[in-house]
């Protein structure tokens, strides 16, 4: 005889929360305005930088290989700005983490902010919570039709909106949306904008919760950042047991605060119930507090009973004696390793951003061969050096060398002169030799230690590089 094994796919139970009011809910929609407005109009603010220079305010120019940020200019050899600037955001997560919870996924993550602006669509067409399950359980007509119809076309707007901005980023706003708008941008931008909308509309709308417990994976690493001080959501269930309809209750036993209304769980947006205490989906939204709080005020009972909480004052809690502060919560090794980290990170790319010059040059010596001998014994070594000019200007920068040994320095294609014209914002890449006549000593030594120097004439502002001199040992 044989049996059918169990399907291990279970199938997704869509969630319709509840509309609620209270600071964490207004919180929630402060953070979405403020970053969404971030997102959808950094674009467009204007930073001028002079001429020849591109005046957006923000713009990842991958043409001229250049990261503008209002007045900072990150050129592709400082990549090391944004590697230091990812590994703060790295930090700042671990530190907020093991503070506070999820509270990045619960207020400011991209999939929070825009399911959030989604549910807002959904409930603004569809109705709230109980008219949105009416209309998820019944069956196919034109009104039924309509109102879906109508919120995928405004969610694709959104969508939309959302890779449309995101191009911006990497080009001119004005004039990539007048090329997009006259169908002659490039079809990258058009492609990008379309798997942009396309995965916004899935995720925001239909994926959601699913997104966060199936796709992330902070949720299982958050395990490894919270401890039993972490101040997150919790449910006081010494103050709020026995519920209402339990079992307990229904045998005399006195009724604890909990009347298991069910308001925490149909606010929720993951579909959790809080008070069966901390669970992987949870993501510190705040709203079964607003909710709970808001049932609490009702029925006369003491506000708290879901809130913000550390499992370590549980025990002393649930005995009548006071939590302890929350900066205790707060500053603690693991948190202060954070941040001594994290500042020391920014504080050293703040030092590297102010000591930048705005000159720079590399040099790279000719190794095949590694010298040459002209006709008349002298030898030769060549090198490619790039000039940097970041400044917004062309610049006349002068070569010149210092060595402890007689060298002399030749530029290709300059007739004697040791000038390069550099035009602003660019690289150049200048061919030099160094000569070591034949009585030289170091002609016949193996190697000889030499600096290049540029020097930008209108400034006078320096820079330098160490290499090395190859003569022709005996």
């Amino acid at each position: 005889m044989t049996t059918t094994p169990p399907s291990l796919y279970a199938a997704r139970e869509p969630i319709f929360p509840r509309r609620v009011t209270g600071f964490f809910r207004r919180f929630k929609w402060g953070i979405m305005i403020f970053t969404l407005g971030i997102y959808y109009l950094t674009p467009w603010i204007r930073w001028d930088r002079g001429p020849n220079l591109p005046d957006q305010a923000v713009l990842v120019d991958i043409a001229s290989r250049r990261f503008y940020f209002f007045w900072i200019e990150i050129w592709p050899h400082e990549f090391y700005f944004v590697a230091g600037l990812l590994i703060m955001a790295g930090l700042g997560l671990f530190l907020f983490t093991s503070a506070l919870g999820r509270v990045w996924c619960g207020y400011a993550c991209p999939q929070t902010v825009w399911t959030d602006l989604f549910i807002l669509v959904e409930r603004w067409i569809e109705g709230d919570r109980n008219a949105r399950l009416r209309l998820h359980r019944g069956k196919w007509d034109i009104r039924k039709w309509r109102l879906r119809v109508t919120k995928w076309a405004v969610w694709l707007l959104i969508g939309l909106a959302t890779g449309g901005a995101w191009v911006f980023y990497f080009a001119d706003a004005p004039t990539l949306l007048t090329n997009l708008v006259t169908l002659s941008a490039h079809p990258v931008a058009y492609i990008t904008i379309a798997i942009l909308t396309l995965t916004t509309f899935v995720f925001g709308g239909f994926m959601r919760e699913q997104v966060c417990i199936y796709m992330c994976p902070w949720p299982r690493i958050q395990a490894a950042m919270v401890d039993v001080d972490t101040i997150t959501i919790g449910y006081r269930g010494w103050r709020g047991e026995p519920r209402k309809h339990s079992e307990a209750v229904k045998t005399g036993e006195p009724m604890g605060d909990c009347i298991d209304c069910m308001a925490c769980v149909n606010v929720c947006p993951m579909g959790i119930d809080i008070r069966d205490g901390q669970q992987m989906e949870c993501i510190t939204c705040g709203l079964c507090i607003d909710a709970c709080d808001d049932i609490m005020a009702k029925i006369g009972k003491p506000r708290g009973l879901v809130d913000y909480l550390s499992l370590a004052d549980e025990p002393a809690e649930a005995a009548g004696a006071p939590a302890k502060p929350i900066w205790r919560h707060v500053l603690r090794p693991r948190t202060i390793l954070y941040t001594a980290m994290w500042s020391l990170i920014g504080l050293g790319l703040v030092y590297a951003l102010f000591i930048r010059t705005d000159i720079e040059l590399t040099v790279s010596p000719e190794r095949n061969p590694t010298f040459v001998m002209q006709s008349d014994g002298s030898i030769r070594n060549i090198y490619d050096v790039r000039l940097r000019n970041k400044t917004g200007e062309a610049r006349e920068f002068h070569l010149s060398l210092t060595s402890d040994e007689v060298l002399r320095i030749e530029l290709e294609g300059q007739q004697g002169q040791l000038v390069v014209d550099v035009p602003a914002d660019r690289t150049v890449l200048q061919r030099v030799y160094v000569t070591a006549r034949p009585q030289d000593p170091a002609a016949s030594m193996d190697s000889v230690d030499l600096r290049l120097w540029v020097e930008d004439i209108a400034t006078g502002e320096r820079a330098s590089r160490d290499t090395s001199f190859n003569g022709k040992s005996e």
